[in-house]
């Protein structure tokens, strides 16, 4: 495929991330000055191994650098679980950030025709913590927990890649995330109900920004308008309207659309889009289910149920870690044009991850064209 293809598949992988890059930010920083075993390139490769692996304690990481392949990867003859500990709790979560943001400008500038980076997707997901061992994290009498809140792109079948994260507290209010989150023209954005501020959207609107969301039952309406729905269609009205009551009105005009779901429930759906009809309108809300699936697969399949350290930036940098982890394999799925879900590419890379990545790519090749047969 190109110069690299004598490289192990864990090799190629690790390779999309800059580490060049990081080498200079660390020597500005100072980051590495003192440090004579344990770089931040060895942590981030062996911390990424570990999630692929899904190592369960830092004693384990310990006990896989006996291996020799990962040996040669990391530079590491052996590394115990308190020095794992240490490093974990030292890097800083910004860099780990901006080389996730790095791989997401690559991803972006493959440009693939599947990609519509105006289609966003914003939600969170909370991730609970044992009260006792974080302390830091402290939201209710007896509960812990971090929020993580994403801006997914969407990219067809399904699929997203995570574009914006920002790691908070769980008290903390997900509507107080929107102007963070949504924050780019002509873009449309779709998230769940509890994300509905009349306020933000008449700045949405104001400022050239569209979003589709579920709209709560209880939500007080005026009707302005309604339109003719198509006949014998999941859409059962379509309406423009005024949200809030006489204290809270809205100052733009919406539009409220209800429709039947998969389940044959009603759901309505507010957007400030008058452009699409209303069967567009509730196959472009479906989408948000792919989110659901997003964190469905990093619950399951990276390790994040089970965290490497108990402070503040320990669990940060775990999270970023997981983030970048998934980036690099849609990197991968750009590079090679296949519609194989990450979960896939996951399970034929492990098994082939110390040979060359030619095998793993080979394996790729072999299925798309044995689909485009069947197909």
């Amino acid at each position: 495929m190109d110069k690299n293809t004598h490289l192990s598949s864990f090799s190629q992988w690790l390779n999309q991330i800059d580490f060049k890059q990081l080498d200079e930010t660390l020597g500005q920083t100072g980051g590495d000055k003192y440090v004579k075993k344990l770089t931040t390139k060895a942590y981030m490769t062996l911390f990424l191994y570990a999630h692929l692996q899904k190592e369960d304690s830092l004693r384990s990481i310990s006990d896989c650098v006996l291996g020799e392949e990962l040996q040669k990867a990391t530079g590491l003859s052996s590394i115990s679980a308190s020095q794992l500990s240490r490093k974990n709790n030292s890097v800083d979560p910004q860099l780990l950030m901006t080389i996730f943001l790095d791989l997401v400008a690559k991803i972006k500038g493959k440009r693939a025709p599947k990609i519509d980076e105006r289609l966003k997707v914003v939600d969170s997901t909370t991730i609970p913590l044992n009260a006792q061992r974080y302390p830091w994290a402290h939201f209710r009498k007896t509960k812990a927990g971090v929020k993580l809140h994403l801006r997914l792109v969407f990219m067809g079948k399904g699929q997203v890649f995570p574009e914006k994260a920002v790691l908070t507290s769980a008290q903390v209010n997900i509507r107080s995330q929107l102007d963070v989150l949504v924050d780019e023209k002509e873009a449309m954005y779709v998230f769940d109900r509890g994300y509905v501020d009349y306020q933000a959207f008449d700045r949405f609107s104001e400022e050239g920004m569209f979003f589709a969301s579920r709209l709560k039952k209880n939500a007080v309406i005026h009707v302005l308008h309604d339109y003719k729905v198509p006949e014998k269609s999941s859409i059962l009205s379509d309406q423009m309207i005024l949200l809030g009551g006489v204290q809270n009105q809205t100052e733009n005009a919406f539009r409220l659309i209800v429709a039947k779901d998969d389940q044959g429930k009603n759901i309505r759906i507010i957007t400030n889009r008058f452009d699409l009809s209303a069967t567009e309108i509730s196959d472009v809300y479906r989408h948000r289910w792919a989110i659901e699936l997003f964190f469905k697969w990093l619950k399951q399949h990276v390790r994040i149920r089970t965290f490497y350290g108990q402070s503040e930036t320990a669990v940060q940098n775990q999270l970023l870690l997981a983030l970048i982890h998934y980036s690099l394999f849609v990197l991968i799925q750009q590079k090679l044009e296949t519609t194989r879900s990450v979960l896939q590419l996951t399970r034929w890379f492990k098994a082939v991850l110390w040979k060359s990545c030619e095998q793993w790519f080979r394996r790729i090749r072999f299925q798309m064209e044995k689909r485009k047969r069947v197909t």
